[in-house]
């Protein structure tokens, strides 16, 4: 799902730097991806070993990406959309099958514990990259005295007015409209949904705005008291990035609602017009080394699942970024509805209603 980077752009100007100087000629591997999500250090490894220039561009939602891709985007390698659109995607042909034998080190390192949060464990078009955890980022001191911030009922708390932000998204808002009520968060059933919906509005009240992007700087600064976010930016909020001069934040904590929570794993897939398959599968490959991966996982503070560069990490970082197994029960994976008949129009009619409706 969504990881938006709170650290300055000086990464990104250093991966544009190594990718422009004196390389032109060199083979490229082209990956389309949410920012910055991928350690600079972990992809100036891969160009100097391979001899390339890796070339990442951005999305900031899955329905920006699909968008582009079905409008006749190419020109990418490796795509990293969120679990449930795997399946479309390699129903629309925009994705390829994969062939394992071209990135053992998927098979040999892929750590077990996370087999009950991947949609397809037979990874046949995808190979698992990262998961988050959509909870709340909020500010600790701001939490009125009685309310439960491990509640999705916080959200209509008459105290916290006009400092609240949901996610842009349409899976995310809903799915916690259903959670909230005691369904499945991939509910296609009309009841339920439109039950979901009335929750939503109730919140509506106290919602500033819906966004994927300003929790991370607007909780730190107070403008929010609460954003419904992503565990790694959260994390990366709370814990600070002392290269880059941003202290940690003590007074900024990460709520899982005790309802429900969703999971999403980002799936690093192949598109079905990649230019450099070869490249591809090696970078593929190289990020389930496991000490790639503990210096990506260092980057992007949140797991993946990769054993071996998990077991590498200090163990406080560990336990700050991997949920334990009693908490992960209470999540609830985003699954695909995008093939059920009927299932995204009864969705958009649904987001329609939400962004609609005045706030009372």
């Amino acid at each position: 799902m969504k990881l938006t980077s709170i650290r300055t752009t000086a990464a990104c100007a250093a991966i544009a730097a190594l990718s422009f100087a004196g390389c032109e000629k060199k083979a490229e591997l082209h990956i389309y991806t949410w920012s910055d999500y991928i350690a600079p250090e972990v992809i100036e490894a891969f160009e100097a070993a391979n001899n390339c220039r890796v070339v990442v561009d951005t999305f900031d939602s899955n329905e920006t990406m699909y968008a582009k891709l079905k409008a006749g985007g190419t020109g990418y390698d490796i795509i990293t959309p969120s679990s449930y659109l795997v399946a479309l995607m390699a129903k629309e042909d925009l994705i390829q099958p994969l062939d394992h034998s071209k990135i053992p080190n998927v098979k040999k390192n892929f750590d077990p514990s996370f087999a009950s949060q991947i949609l397809d464990p037979s990874f046949a078009y995808n190979v698992p990259y990262a998961v988050t955890y959509t909870g709340f980022c909020y500010m600790k001191d701001k939490v009125p005295a009685g309310a439960d911030i491990n509640s999705w009922t916080i959200l209509a708390n008459p105290a916290m007015k006009g400092k609240i932000t949901l996610l842009d998204d349409i899976r995310e808002v809903i799915g916690a409209g259903l959670m909230a009520c005691g369904y499945s968060v991939n509910s296609v059933n009309p009841v339920e949904i439109n039950r979901a919906v009335d929750t939503v509005l109730t919140w509506k009240q106290n919602i500033r705005k819906f966004d994927a992007e300003s929790y991370k700087t607007e909780v730190p600064s107070g403008a929010t008291w609460i954003g419904q976010g992503y565990s790694t930016d959260a994390t990366q909020v709370i814990l600070g990035d002392e290269e880059e001069g941003i202290e940690p934040r003590n007074d900024i904590g990460f709520a899982l609602p005790k309802e429900g929570f969703s999971i999403a794993f980002d799936e690093m897939v192949l598109s079905a017009t990649a230019p450099n398959p070869s490249l591809a599968y090696a970078f593929i490959d190289f990020l389930y080394d496991g000490e790639n991966a503990k210096a990506n996982m260092e980057y992007i503070l949140g797991p993946s699942p990769v054993k071996p560069g998990i077991d590498a990490l200090d163990e406080d970082f560990r336990k700050q970024i991997i949920l334990d197994s009693e908490t992960i029960k209470k999540g609830q994976v985003i699954s695909a509805i995008d093939t059920i008949p009927g299932a995204m129009e009864l969705y958009n009619k649904a987001w329609d209603r939400i962004k609609a409706t005045e706030a009372r």
